[in-house]
């Protein structure tokens, strides 16, 4: 008996020994390359980011409706270099809203940035029409910095359920006032066509409210990168950005960038909302090559900020989708050559589960399968703001 049990100690001392040794070659083997890579042995290691600590800052990241499919198909275009790649934890986000199977991004926009869920074309408001507050609003209450930074116009849903109230998505006289109201730092994005009094039913003047409340206001990418004031709203056009490709200037890398130079100076931490916005808008037009130019576009900015948050180590990013668009079906391709064969189930949304992926501080929190409205508690609670999920 004392024999059996010597050598069991042996075999477990043993077994013990090299696994330690495996250990310490797999952390060897990680170095600081933030990118996912595979040690000698062949094991695929992953980067593990402050796990379990607080965060400091915020970035939130929305790809409309950007779905597995979308995902997997920029990831296949980018040879395998995907920036997606980066992220530790996934998982998914069920997006219906308050009284749809298949939420709109009014709808499922507010649900990610208010914890709430409800009706289709609301904006910050409860299906009974109750106003409710966001993240951005949250933490500009907490004195940190807040913006946002899309590729549509500052009005458009995803941009305004952060700061607006309103039954109607489209009431944009009343969502261009209440955001230049609403005191965050940084709003980039276009829009500028209702802005103008001459263009609006009040004959109000919101240009006028932001410059009073000290706002400098620029109107394209070289003044915008020439600001050094703290308060920025950039209109980069007066509606509605063409597409990437084949001409527009990249003003979601340019804009986060800017963002991220301002919002980074407070001490107490900042908030940000980006939206890769004409992800949606290709797959409702069933346009593969436009998709995954916009998806190119969206992998520009995601390195900004996965290097800045790297950099930093205080920052938690989350990516997310409103919802999926077109029913995307990857029905083939060539993975060495970067292609896929792309078919669309509908022109509109669907109502499938989206990817969430995490970087940062309490990232491991956002695997597994989420309801939209679970984001946000689980954000405030990254950033030590759990006292604001009661309001």
């Amino acid at each position: 008996m004392l024999k059996k049990i010597s050598v069991l100690i042996v075999v477990v001392f043993f077994t013990t020994s090299v696994i330690g040794q495996q250990a310490n070659q797999r952390q060897i083997n990680v170095g600081t390359d933030p990118i996912t890579q595979a040690s000698e042995s062949g094991e695929w290691l992953e980067p593990s980011p402050a796990k379990g600590t607080k965060a400091k800052n915020v970035i939130l990241i929305i790809g409309d409706g950007m779905g597995t499919a979308q995902v997997y198909a920029s990831i296949v275009a980018q040879k395998e270099n995907s920036n997606f790649l980066r992220f530790p934890f996934s998982g998914f986000s069920r997006t219906f809203s308050h009284n749809r199977y298949t939420t709109d991004s009014g709808a499922g926009g507010t649900a990610i940035v208010t914890g709430r869920k409800t009706n289709n074309h609301h904006l910050g408001v409860l299906p009974d029409t109750t106003p409710i507050p966001s993240l951005l609003s949250f933490a500009h209450e907490a004195r940190m910095s807040t913006g946002f930074v899309v590729t549509c116009s500052v009005l458009d849903a995803t941009p305004a359920s952060t700061y607006a109230h309103v039954p109607n998505r489209k009431m944009y006289d009343t969502i261009s006032m209440q955001m230049a109201q609403c005191g965050y730092d940084v709003m980039i994005g276009g829009g500028l066509h209702n802005f103008r009094p001459e263009n609006r039913k009040d004959g109000q003047n919101p240009l006028d409210t932001l410059l009073r409340r000290g706002y400098e206001i620029t109107y394209s990418l070289e003044e915008m990168n020439r600001s050094r004031s703290n308060k920025l709203v950039t209109f980069f056009c007066e509606n509605y950005y063409g597409p990437i490709a084949p001409g527009r200037d990249p003003v979601l890398a340019q804009g986060t960038k800017k963002a991220l130079e301002i919002l980074s100076k407070n001490p107490k931490g900042f908030a940000l909302m980006i939206e890769g916005s004409q992800i949606d808008w290709a797959c409702h037009n069933n346009d593969a090559a436009y998709m995954e130019a916009e998806l190119a576009d969206f992998e520009s900015m995601l390195k900004i900020v996965l290097d800045f948050a790297e950099k930093d180590g205080n920052t938690l990013v989350v990516v997310t989708a409103d919802h999926e668009t077109g029913g995307l079906v990857l029905v083939g391709g060539n993975i060495e050559e970067g292609k896929n064969e792309c078919k669309y189930v509908t022109g509109n949304h669907s109502g499938v589960m989206v990817p969430v992926f995490s970087y940062g501080p309490c990232a491991e929190t956002f695997s597994g399968i989420n309801n939209n409205i679970d984001l946000l508690p689980k954000i405030l609670n990254a950033l030590g703001l759990k006292t604001y999920l009661n309001k």
